[in-house]
């Protein structure tokens, strides 16, 4: 008996949450989330964001870099709000609430926003095909006409719901929907989305005046998220069904009598084919295994690729008809040597890219606890290299998700690789970039989930960080460009999940990388097809010509990167990504064995895993100067009550609820400069200033707690005084 008790202790100990099971968590006791003008947290003084109009129109400048109409030769970086709410995360805004939250992004420093699964919002609940709820049309217009008065650009998805605007379903969140394959296959399904953008990107707002399609806010617009022909066959794939759906066999069939003039000269270039396969009936078969390589799988790549540039061009043209101006992308996830070839052509490049990604909320969903710098920030080097050099770098969507308790990494890996890659936009993914209160009354709101970022103090210090790094500049882009040579179909192999080897894409932790056409590649240093290459051999050339300083230590044999400008440094072995630039130091780490030293701060220890940044905040230009400083100390959080069904706490059993909680931690900080006083005062997630709770004089130095008297915080205003 004694032994079945204990080994009940040991099995119901796996799900006993861990903020209960360690005195280490304290509840977040803020409430209101709305930043206070002229707050440490307020960024609109340093980050402004001007008026749109014809000038300020934003376009492809020369070299492929976003820029306003008028001032191409400048170009910009655009911080992406992502808005993909949905009844279940509270809805469209009204019109009070519009505002307060327009204005709430820009102090923020958000000068872009994304409207998600639009659609699925404008039809939620409705019967008939194209009968947009009128409250929701009309609060997504007002919420536009709020942006726009807020400098706030925005980006559309053409298409975001599998459900479209048909009327009568009441799954237009899930991947249930066939309407991305049908675009491609299908003109039932084609004159579907012709009829969305017409009724709905088309109809005049009444709040601005003219129709979104033709309103000089409208940056980009994504034809369909996410409607690649083998993504979404992998979404549909159901056990015991085909890989492929039967809509795709005719034009593959028609496509094959193209290019094979007879069954027995595809029976040459694929090998054997079935008995009942003949190229003239059109019964030539779908592969049966994405997974198995074969020459039927390399044709089916290069068919794919035909189609899915024919449904851009079509699609586009259907925008350009309808009157609009601006950006056009498509295919926004996947990075494969297919997709890559289906965006060629494009005017923009989009891509989304998940570490640890999350499959959803039920209980047992689970992610693998694993942190992005052990792995050389991967997510950030896939779509590094679906780049195609000379246009513009859309990053659509990203998140280092909830709950992974390395996630402090994201405010640091993806800004700072975004700004050395000089991308033109970065939104990390989420229902909304930020709320105004805890306590909202809707189900997502009511704690933390992945894809819901605005509840997470440590993602949203992340977000914080990013306007920092990456829309201010303080990461310089790299002086290098290391192209990847792409001759068209000839790249393709017989692995239809073929993409660019991560042995090279580490290069995107040295300078830039993207795609090239191989005919113009001339001398420069680059990745030649087929990729034989090593990173280290390309590193060597990159010495030799002069583009890579001598002094560059990085080492891909002992897992240690350091970018071209000598700002950025990430060293999987140690688990510590380091970034110091004049106006920003920062540490991510999950180890610390000994002191970091970024240069004007120095990380002494710490007594966990977490991230620590120093910002200028006053203007001035360097942190050597400035008086007045942003302190960042991350570490992790968790709902209230969570439960796990595992002792490592990958396999999720209750979210629990709110209050939130932080983990409590303390590091030890000093400044390579002194000052006749100094203070430290906690700053809420809200802006609020606290009475100091560290100061001195002379030499900074200093140990600081998250866990301070009035809450924990992830934030502090450092300010000094001369003598």
């Amino acid at each position: 008996m004694r032994l079945l008790l204990a080994a009940a202790a040991i099995f119901l100990g796996c799900f006993t949450p861990r903020a209960n099971a360690f005195d280490q968590w304290v509840p977040v006791r803020d409430v209101s989330l709305e930043v206070q003008p002229g707050s440490p947290l307020d960024f609109s003084a340093f980050l402004p964001n001007g008026v749109i109009d014809a000038d300020h129109r934003l376009v492809a400048a020369e070299g492929g870099r976003l820029a306003y109409a008028a001032s191409p030769e400048k170009p910009l970086r655009m911080l992406c709000a992502s808005l993909a709410w949905s009844p279940a995360s509270g809805g469209f805004p009204d019109h009070a609430t519009a505002e307060r939250y327009a204005r709430q992004l820009a102090l923020h420093g958000y000068n872009i926003a994304r409207l998600h699964f639009a659609d699925a919002s404008l039809m939620f609940g409705r019967q008939k095909d194209f009968d947009f709820d009128p409250e929701t049309l009309d609060r997504i217009h007002y919420l536009l006409a709020a942006l726009k008065r807020n400098g706030i650009y925005w980006i559309f998805d053409g298409l975001s719901s599998p459900r479209g605007a048909y009327g009568g379903h009441d799954d237009r969140w899930e991947a249930n929907g066939d309407l991305k394959l049908r675009l491609h296959v299908d003109e039932e399904a084609f004159a579907h989305w012709k009829t969305l953008q017409k009724t709905f990107l088309g109809r005049d707002n009444p709040y601005t005046g003219v129709a979104p399609i033709r309103d000089d806010a409208l940056a980009l617009v994504i034809l369909a998220n996410e409607n690649g022909i083998e993504f979404d066959s992998v979404v549909h794939e159901r056990p015991g069904e085909p890989a492929y759906d039967e809509a795709l066999a005719a034009p593959f069939n028609r496509w094959l009598a193209k290019r094979y003039a007879s069954t027995d000269e595809l029976a040459q270039a694929w090998g054997a084919l079935g008995d009942d396969e003949r190229l003239e009936t059109g019964a030539v078969r779908l592969p049966p295994d994405r997974y198995a390589d074969s020459p039927r799988m390399r044709d089916l790549q290069a068919f794919f690729t035909e189609l899915e540039r024919a449904s851009a061009t079509r699609m586009s043209k259907v925008l350009r008809d309808l009157g609009y101006r601006g950006l056009i992308s498509t295919y926004n996830n996947w990075p494969t040597v297919q997709t890559a070839l289906s965006r060629r052509d494009l005017e923009a490049v989009t891509m989304n890219t998940y570490h640890d990604w999350v499959g959803g909320y039920a209980p047992g969903s689970a992610l693998l606890q694993v942190s992005s710098i052990a792995d050389g920030a991967n997510y950030m080097r896939m779509i590094a290299a679906a780049r195609w050099i000379g246009k513009p770098f859309i990053v659509s969507e990203y998140d280092h998700l909830f709950w992974n308790r390395y996630r402090y990494e994201a405010g640091l890996v993806m800004p700072a690789y975004a700004s050395l890659q000089g991308w033109d936009v970065l939104c990390r993914h989420g229902h909304g970039p930020i709320v105004l209160a805890y306590g909202e009354p809707y189900p997502h709101k009511r704690a933390m989930l992945p894809y819901a970022i605005a509840l997470d103090p440590v993602a949203r210090v992340g977000e914080t960080l990013a306007a920092l790094l990456y829309r201010r500049g303080d990461v310089a882009t790299s002086g290098i460009t290391v192209p990847f040579a792409v001759r068209g179909e000839a790249d393709f192999g017989e692995d239809m999940q073929a993409r660019e080897p991560q042995r090279l894409t580490e290069l995107a932790l040295i300078g830039g990388i993207g795609l090239f056409s191989a005919d113009s590649i001339d001398d420069r240093v680059g990745i030649a097809q087929p990729r034989t290459e090593a990173a280290e051999d390309v590193l060597a050339a990159l010495r030799d010509s002069g583009s890579l300083p001598r002094g560059n230590q990085t080492d891909t044999e002992a897992g240690l990167y350091e970018s071209d400008t000598g700002q950025i440094r990430l060293d999987r072995r140690s688990g510590q990504l380091r970034v110091s630039t004049p106006a920003t130091e920062a540490a991510a780490f999950s180890s610390l064995r000994e002191p970091i030293d970024l240069g004007v701060l120095r990380i002494e220890q710490a007594d966990g895993d977490g991230l620590v940044a120093l910002s200028a905040i006053d203007r001035q230009p360097s942190l050597a100067q400035s008086r007045r400083m942003l302190l960042i100390f991350a570490t992790d959080a968790q709902n209230s009550g969570m439960i796990f069904r595992d002792s490592e706490e990958k396999v999720i059993e209750d979210f629990g609820s709110l209050p939130v909680l932080i983990r409590k931690g303390h590091v030890d900080l000093a400044l390579s400069r002194g000052a006749a006083r100094w203070t430290i005062s906690p700053v809420g997630l809200d802006g609020t200033v606290y009475p100091p709770v560290r100061s001195g004089a002379g030499p900074v130095a200093f140990r600081l707690s998250n866990d301070t008297p009035y809450g924990p915080t992830t934030y502090f205003l450092l300010e000094l005084e001369d003598g």
